[in-house]
């Protein structure tokens, strides 16, 4: 379509709009409308295509915690030194990175469907070159496959379902995708206790060769659609997602005018992202996957078994103990995340309104009062989930600090047990995974891709630093490592205070307006 025509057309649903009037998916005539909300119902497409995106978070998860249990397989039956399995542990990151630098703008050129794709398949080959390795650079390339393909799914997974699913349910669905994550890593410290490390990583293949089929039936992004003006497309995508009864009219108007208005601003490059008015999305997005990635995440979660028995702890009933840690903290954030919304956050507006300064959203203007902005989100879900991590961090420092001193051997075995559990368990809880919702909210469509390539390359540059330098740091001190993750942990909370907004019960247009227009009063 035109862009004159589109105009046309938002021009005259935005009077409809305002006269009181909607159309539903069924039918071209116009109907009385029938209450707010009525868009914003679950349907088996809804929690179908989120289910099939999220088999792409669980072959992440897998990859994840697929190091820890693997090591001393792959180190005995292919003659591997620690610093050769280093390499191999790190160089995902290093795929990561490459897929992170291509995944925003694969993701805009092609779609969000088959971005997953193209991830799938990364994955399904660096899994097999694993599996089948008999020399170490066979390894460190499939290992370096996976990381692409991870690189990819990392953007393409969590933006797909936020982008497809209705406010007062998207705070769940997105959750999914944390969720998917973290039950990977669980499952494969518990089934990597039981089978050797080939048979892992063909358990890692199952997941991509239920996806890559099932990509073909779920629709496309609808927002994706109207930015690249596929407008039929578009429609047909939405009414698929809410339902052939649904009244799609005002979600379709909200998506169709804050779209137009983005392209017509031309700033999807990544040197536009360095504006004044998008510093405050891009220090929120950046900033939460600094502070989890330089806290330790990926030093608990490659070098657990080593930690417990650096410290005389049992690594089999350490491992076990923190993947169902990691299930329930995982869980538990899933089912919060959206009753309780992203942070403790306390919206002070005499209006309680979104704050704007300009009017070019007719459709944003037309809002009931329960899809304004709450006042009070009362439980603290990632600020727990950051103190509890700091916690954990510190505790496990003390153990190795009463280590040192020759006090209470014991007790460093059950400090460490602990501080290990506090960590990955409240870490799970929130911080492990509502940086990847949060990140999937708040960036507008004209420069999504460039800054989530930008957001997710810092997230594994950060796990390919701390995966990297962990075995030196704790050389060099075991004490002050723990330590030092625990002060970034404490920085985060203080971060999380001040600067993370609360996106619970907004639309995505709703989120990236007001954090927009926050940065252009400032």
């Amino acid at each position: 379509m035109e862009r004159q025509d589109l105009e046309e057309v938002l021009l005259t649903r935005s009077f409809l709009l305002k006269s009181g009037e909607c159309i539903r998916c069924n039918s071209s005539s116009i109907v009385e409308p029938q209450g707010q909300g009525s868009s914003g119902s679950i349907t088996f497409m809804l929690v179908f295509s989120t289910l099939v995106a999220v088999c792409g978070s669980y072959v992440f998860g897998h990859a994840v915690g697929y190091s820890s249990p693997a090591q001393s397989g792959i180190m005995e039956d292919l003659g591997l030194t620690t610093e050769e399995y280093s390499v191999f542990s790190s160089i995902l990151s290093i795929g990561a990175m490459l897929g992170a630098v291509l995944s925003g703008r694969i993701a805009d050129l092609i779609g969000r469907r088959a971005g997953m794709g193209i991830a799938q398949i990364f994955c399904l080959s660096g899994w097999l070159a694993i599996a089948f390795s008999e020399v170490a650079w066979s390894l460190d390339l499939g290992r370096f496959l996976l990381g692409c393909g991870m690189g990819l799914l990392s953007f393409s997974v969590p933006i797909y379902i936020a982008e497809i699913t209705p406010k007062n349910v998207r705070g769940g669905f997105t959750a999914l995708n944390p969720l998917l994550m973290g039950f990977g890593q669980s499952l494969a410290f518990l089934i990597g206790s039981l089978v050797n490390w080939r048979t892992l990583a063909l358990i890692g293949i199952i997941p991509g060769l239920i996806q890559l089929p099932c990509l073909f039936f779920i629709p496309e992004s609808p927002r994706w659609l109207v930015k690249v003006g596929r407008e039929k497309e578009f429609e047909a995508a939405l009414c698929r997602f809410r339902g052939a009864n649904a009244d799609i009219f005002e979600e379709a108007t909200e998506i169709q005018e804050y779209t137009l208005f983005l392209q017509q601003i031309r700033e999807d490059g990544i040197f536009n992202l360095f504006q004044r008015k998008y510093m405050l999305l891009l220090t929120v997005g950046v900033g939460l996957m600094a502070f989890q990635r330089f806290g330790g995440l990926y030093a608990f979660l490659f070098y657990a078994s080593s930690i417990f028995e650096s410290a005389g702890f049992s690594s089999t009933i350490g491992s076990i103990a923190a993947a169902v840690v990691q299930m329930v903290g995982t869980a538990l954030g899933a089912l919060l995340v959206d009753k309780c919304g992203r942070r403790p956050m306390l919206l002070v507006n005499k209006e309680n309104k979104i704050p704007s300064k300009t009017n070019y959203l007719p459709s944003l203007q037309y809002r009931s009062p329960e899809n304004q902005l709450s006042n009070v989100e009362f439980l603290q879900c990632l600020q727990v989930s950051a103190v509890g991590s700091c916690t954990g961090c510190i505790l496990t420092g003390l153990a190795f600090l009463f280590q040192d001193l020759h006090f209470g051997k014991d007790l460093s075995a059950i400090l460490v047990f602990f501080g290990v559990l506090f960590y990955l368990g409240f870490l799970q809880l929130g911080l492990g995974g509502i940086p990847w919702i949060i990140m999937s909210e708040i960036f507008p469509i004209n420069i999504k891709g460039a800054a989530g390539s930008l957001v997710i390359l810092v997230s594994w540059i950060g796990s390919w630093v701390i995966s990297y330098t962990y075995s030196a740091l704790f050389e060099w001190s075991s004490v002050g490592t723990f330590f030092i993750y625990g002060c970034i942990c404490a920085a985060g909370i203080v971060f999380i205070a001040i600067l993370v907004p609360e996106t619970k019960g907004r639309t995505l247009e709703e989120i990236q307006e007001s954090l927009i227009c926050t940065c252009d009063q400032k």
